[in-house]
């Protein structure tokens, strides 16, 4: 990899306001780096979640502690206008309950002591074609699910030897093998949400006899806490709810289930907010790092650009301590001192007795 390369694109994607292309970073750069130049440092390899590794290792490691914690999610950036191919294609959107067109991105984020760091992504590659019973229409699939992705991005962060204590998920990756691997194999502790319809045994020999219980019979109290015994595991957990209210006034019920059976029902359900990190990443690298913006249409080249916006999410966070300014903020100041530029070139573009506002306007 380049390194000045990848520091002058994603300045240039956090610098830009519009469509992203090749030939808009040539002309910014007054053509000292060719078309080619950028095409080819996107297409020569793949940039993989090792290589985001040693990006992001000395900001780590400045921050890194055992109170760390790791949360996964995916996210779908929409692409209806894009041609199709195995990463820009129809995935399933539950926030809308629909397939949706676009790429489907899973991460991991550390965060710790106030700070957000992506450790590794995986873009969902759908590269078979099948058949849909249902429908008898030729669809695509991926040929190793987001629950192997978790398990082998959390073996790497194992690897690369980070400290961290909990690992964060919502409903969707609560799968009793991810609970297994975590809590057996990497030692690590775990609060995940739970569906409600999800079975749990409320004693060990309720376990052994096979009386289990779906979560929502239980009524709980709001800070209840129970040890319970979820069907297929083989350890206890903790079992507690968090009622919320929606944005239409209603309530609902949040279900947590925590490995860690020292924990107080406000401890799980505090721990568990910072999950709400990797909501924030994720918007941000939609909204200020250009993850849609490239137009490219090439498979690489489409993912290595998706590379460089992750990596211009750790830049603004380092800005972000740096300057006091939340990402948003940081894009903003940007972009207000961008239209500043522009109106004092408008005003020296104008010809002389053609009246301008910017000729009686101080702008500094």
């Amino acid at each position: 990899m380049d390194k000045k390369l990848l520091d002058l694109y994603s300045d240039y994607l956090i610098s830009s306001f519009s469509q992203t292309t090749a030939t808009g970073l040539s002309r910014l750069l007054d053509g000292t780096l060719t078309h080619d130049a950028i095409t080819n440092f996107l297409s020569e390899t793949d940039f993989t979640s090792q290589d985001l590794w040693m990006l992001v290792k000395k900001d780590v490691r400045a921050i890194e502690s055992e109170d760390g914690v790791l949360i996964f999610d995916d996210t779908i950036q929409e692409k209806p206008s894009t041609d199709e191919n195995e990463i820009v294609c129809y995935h399933w959107d539950h926030t809308k309950g629909r397939n949706v067109k676009g790429i489907n991105l899973l991460n991991c984020l550390y965060h710790n002591r106030d700070v957000s760091l992506p450790l590794g992504f995986d873009v969902i590659h759908k590269s078979e074609s099948y058949v849909d019973p249902k429908d008898q229409k030729t669809k695509r699939r991926s040929t190793i699910t987001k629950n192997e992705l978790m398990r082998a991005q959390l073996r790497q962060v194992q690897q690369n030897q980070i400290a961290y204590r909990y690992v964060l998920t919502d409903i969707w990756f609560a799968a009793n093998e991810n609970m297994t691997f975590i809590k057996l194999e990497l030692k690590k502790d775990f609060i995940m949400a739970f569906k409600s319809n999800r079975m749990v045994a409320l004693s060990k020999e309720a376990k052994l006899q096979g009386r289990f219980v779906s979560i929502e019979s239980l009524q709980m109290q709001e800070n209840q806490v129970l040890q319970v015994y979820v069907k297929g595991l083989n350890f206890p957990v903790l079992l507690t709810q968090q009622v919320f209210t929606n944005k239409d006034g209603s309530e609902g019920i949040l279900y947590l289930v925590c490995s860690d059976l020292d924990l107080s029902g406000d401890r799980i359900r505090a721990i568990y907010q910072k999950r709400w990190k990797v909501e924030e990443f994720h918007k941000s690298i939609k909204s200020n790092t250009g993850l849609a913006k490239s137009p490219t249409r090439v498979v690489r080249t489409q993912t290595n650009h998706f590379f460089a916006s992750i990596y211009a999410f750790v830049k603004l966070e380092r800005l972000r301590i740096s300057q006091q300014m939340n990402h948003f903020a940081l894009k903003s100041r940007l972009y207000l001192n961008a239209i500043k530029a522009a109106f004092l070139e408008l005003n020296r573009m104008q010809p002389d007795g053609i009246p301008s506002i910017a000729k009686t306007v101080h702008v500094t």
